[in-house]
């Protein structure tokens, strides 16, 4: 498990610092042509602001198929937006990602598929004699909207709405070589793990202390973004966490991996890819190893999701 995981945390700090280095020597060099470039927009002071608003639909309807399978609908949506301030060596960005969806199979209730509200907020000061370099803070707070099941007959509750929560601060550095890509050091942060559910909290999940709401930890953090244009209409971005909790066994590092790769198709069809990877050694997660039906083992476990996304996107 480990193994997988720092082969994952390798591949994407070379590959988005290779990345990074590649737009800031492009930028360069359209600069001493005397052509507007991309690093141009990191000289644009004061308010800046965006996002993306996304609504997807999927059917499968069979009737007498001989073939087998079942009917099925779905729907999903997001909403990611960003509003950031640049004025002289101050810098402050903010961003807020929304996402819901649903399922249904056979005439079957509706089931979430897709779940997550994150808040991000950092603010640095530039470095006196380094305009790559701040020094400052970040805020990231993370839950989701509705309760979750262990199986599609909702039953066995593992989470709601602040259970889990997690809120995350942290003072370090931060390297932002080009608009793109940024590098946030943490020696110093804090993370607090939320379960405000009564039966959750009374089992102590999610690493909590049985029947105590909030599990305090602190620990180092470091935050690697990444947000650009890879090829024509074609948008990669990617945010990775590794937190490390310096009073319980700091060897095993958290890891927190948001993917996001957006194809543009015209003005308002876009497909995406998302996928998120987590490692929390914390979390025991409950397998049925000899497919018995019963939960037979709890332990640790990397955790992925995927979700494919074609449909309605407005970008603004």
């Amino acid at each position: 498990m480990k193994t997988k995981v720092l082969f994952l945390v390798a591949l994407f700090a070379v590959s988005t610092a290779a990345k990074a280095q590649q737009t800031s020597d492009e930028a360069t060099k359209n600069v001493t042509d005397g052509v507007l470039a991309t690093a141009d927009a990191d000289a644009a002071e004061g308010w800046s602001k965006g996002g993306v608003l996304g609504l997807n639909m999927g059917q499968v309807a069979l009737s007498n198929w001989q073939g087998g399978g079942q009917s099925s609908i779905s729907g999903t949506s997001l909403l990611s937006l960003f509003r950031n301030y640049k004025q002289g060596k101050t810098a402050w960005d903010n961003s807020l990602d929304l996402a819901y969806g649903l399922l249904s199979q056979a005439n079957g209730p509706f089931i979430k598929s897709d779940d997550r509200i994150e808040l991000n907020s950092k603010y640095g000061r530039q470095f006196k004699n380094n305009e790559k370099l701040y020094y400052g803070g970040l805020v990231n707070f993370r839950s989701q909207f509705a309760p979750g099941f262990a199986t599609v007959a909702q039953t066995n509750l593992i989470s709601r709405i602040m259970s889990p929560a997690y809120i995350t601060a942290a003072i370090g550095i931060d390297y932002k070589p080009t608009s793109a890509f940024s590098l946030f050091f943490a020696p110093v942060s804090y993370r607090g793990t939320v379960v405000l559910d009564p039966a959750l909290n009374a089992l102590g999940a999610y690493g909590a202390t049985a029947n105590e709401s909030v599990r305090h930890e602190m620990g180092g953090l470091v935050m690697i973004k990444f947000q650009d244009d890879i090829m024509k209409n074609i948008n990669l971005k990617s945010q990775a966490t590794f937190f490390s909790n310096y009073l319980d066994r700091p060897e095993n590092v958290d890891v927190l991996w948001d993917l996001l790769l957006t194809m543009k198709v015209n003005k308002y069809i876009n497909a995406s890819i998302g996928t998120t990877l987590i490692y929390d050694h914390d979390i025991n997660i409950a397998t049925d190893d000899n497919n018995d039906g019963v939960f037979d083992m709890s332990g640790p476990k990397m955790q992925f999701k995927e979700v494919l996304n074609i449909g309605f996107a407005y970008k603004f």
